[in-house]
């Protein structure tokens, strides 16, 4: 038969605990922190954004986000984009992803996961990623769930501050990539 004063201690003590680690000053790493090193090529993107979005599946209505987080050491980005029941499309349909930006100090290069509510998971590696460029392009080096040889790649034109278009390419193995989807978004 367990001690019940014992568990009564234990749990009070565990209380305590749990009150003084909500209220201990614990450094901010919320939407306010910058990007640190050379995640800075993509703090234009911070913020909320939305947009249309054209291709394969049909037109879309695309809301994202983009935040610093983690002390600005990563780039969060939440995506949701919305298809209408359509021609393309009849049965419409609501697609999400997260993603994350980091960067690998090992190969001096921007790396972002995606995580799609489908199930994939692209890993991509920067080509391009200076602060100046009008250009971002992301190539995949890895994609989960999805049969081997795709490829996937991401493109970002910074038309201005205000106003970006991403352009979608999936590759099927031993092809050229192709147009999955347009999007062009604005800051709000």
């Amino acid at each position: 038969m367990p001690n019940t004063r014992w568990l009564t201690r234990r749990e009070t003590m565990l209380g305590g605990v749990a009150l003084t680690l909500l209220a201990s000053p614990f450094p901010s790493a919320g939407a306010d922190a910058t990007l640190q090193g050379e995640l800075k090529a993509l703090e234009r993107l911070i913020g909320n954004w939305r947009g249309v979005g054209e291709g394969q599946p049909g037109t879309s209505q695309v809301e994202r986000s983009y935040e610093s987080v983690l002390g600005g050491q990563f780039l969060m980005v939440r995506n949701t984009s919305t298809y209408a029941p359509q021609e393309r499309n009849p049965q419409g349909e609501t697609h999400d992803d997260l993603g994350f930006f980091s960067f690998d100090k090992a190969r001096e290069r921007i790396v972002f996961r995606q995580f799609h509510v489908e199930g994939f998971v692209n890993q991509y590696v920067a080509a391009i990623a200076t602060p100046e460029s009008e250009i971002v392009v992301f190539e995949s080096e890895a994609i989960e769930n999805i049969p081997t040889g795709w490829h996937a790649r991401e493109t970002y034109h910074f038309s201005r501050a205000d106003a970006f278009e991403e352009v979608f390419e999936l590759a099927e193995p031993y092809k050229d990539f192709a147009l999955y989807s347009r999007s062009q978004l604005r800051r709000v």
